[in-house]
């Protein structure tokens, strides 16, 4: 039987006051196909939410639904090679734990992506990314739920058709899946990745003699903790928008007029731009209104004061999206997925 009107403010990072109509978790595959049969007996017709680490939503309103919890937590290695070993996690594993076990272990290619709050099947549904390495370049095939169909699909690499904090989960197979775990292919032998400045300048602070993977981890863990604020502190979900793609002669045009834009080139006629520079030269980092903000140390990330509605905070999203592209002709896409009360 599902639990009626749940309080949902400490299980998504905005923390905001919402509750779900009706509730549930499931530790397996079997749970969840015995929660789905339940619901289209009891709930026929109920809207559904399948619900991680609530890191990468925000929820403008009670949830007048039903809410799944996925609390399947488990890391088991399926496969060894010469150069790799195969783990295969269960998608409500936290994703940060999960990369304390492979550094742990001494097994690499997730050090880079250090203390991104969530769990780790919301890490597919994103292609995550940080500090010079995406989620695409250690995955390498999750199962998931069919919602409808209640039959266990196995995604390979191309099936995910994984791009810059995308996949096909996010398009084509939105709310169809519910991810039950992720196999990761991991390096026996580290392939540093230093390349994104902050890292090599944190490394020499920290006085590191010997490059490791530890060593990387620890630098990127305090990175963010001086850049991004504490979920667990100060109500956000991390970047809040994407880095925009323009043309090459489009953004040759902005240069004109903005020449300090911050820009990076991505193939041979495309240009990626910083959104938090974009976000801050319209005014609003640090701006606050009542208590939905934007945070005071990095433009992308909207902020939970303490009381704000989702409502708000998606409002002051708009308000960010149409001056950003009032100034500079661009449209700025939210990386946040955003739930209706509906």
């Amino acid at each position: 039987m599902f639990a009626e009107n749940i309080p949902l403010k400490h299980l998504h990072t905005f923390h905001t006051d919402v509750y779900a109509r009706y509730f549930a978790s499931f530790s397996g595959a079997a749970s969840l196909e015995a929660l789905l049969a339940e619901r289209a007996s009891l709930l026929p017709g109920s809207n559904l939410l399948i619900l991680g680490g609530g890191s990468n939503i925000l929820l403008t309103g009670d949830y007048n639904g039903l809410v799944l919890k996925n609390d399947i937590a488990a890391i088991e290695q399926v496969r060894e090679d010469a150069d790799y070993v195969y783990l295969k996690v269960g998608a409500g594993e936290n994703w940060h734990r999960f990369v304390m076990h492979c550094i742990a272990n001494n097994l690499a290619g997730v050090e880079n992506l250090s203390l991104i709050p969530g769990s780790v099947g919301a890490s597919p549904m994103q292609n995550i990314g940080a500090y010079g390495v995406e989620l695409k370049e250690v995955f390498h095939s999750l199962e998931a739920m069919h919602l409808q169909e209640k039959s266990v699909h196995t995604f390979s690499l191309n099936d995910c058709e994984f791009g810059y904090r995308d996949s096909v989960f996010k398009k084509r197979h939105k709310n169809e899946f519910a991810i039950l775990s992720v196999t990761f292919r991991l390096n026996k032998q580290p392939k540093f990745n230093t390349s994104y400045g902050a890292i090599e300048q944190e490394l020499k602070k920290m006085g590191v003699q010997e490059l490791s993977i530890a060593a990387i981890s620890q630098a990127v863990i305090n990175i963010r903790s001086s850049k991004l604020p504490d979920p667990d502190v100060l109500g956000n979900a991390g970047s809040f928008f994407k880095n925009p793609t323009i043309s090459l002669s489009f953004f040759d045009g902005l240069k004109k007029k903005f020449p300090s834009i911050i820009a990076y080139k991505v193939g041979d006629d495309a240009v990626k731009l910083a959104a938090g520079w974009l976000i801050e030269q319209c005014g609003w980092k640090g701006i606050r209104k009542g208590d939905a903000g934007c945070h005071s140390q990095q433009a992308l990330v909207l902020v939970n004061y303490g009381d704000a509605t989702g409502k708000e905070i998606y409002d002051l999203s708009e308000e960010i999206l149409r001056s950003v592209q009032d100034k500079f002709g661009v449209l700025l896409e939210r990386e946040v997925n955003i739930v209706s009360s509906e």
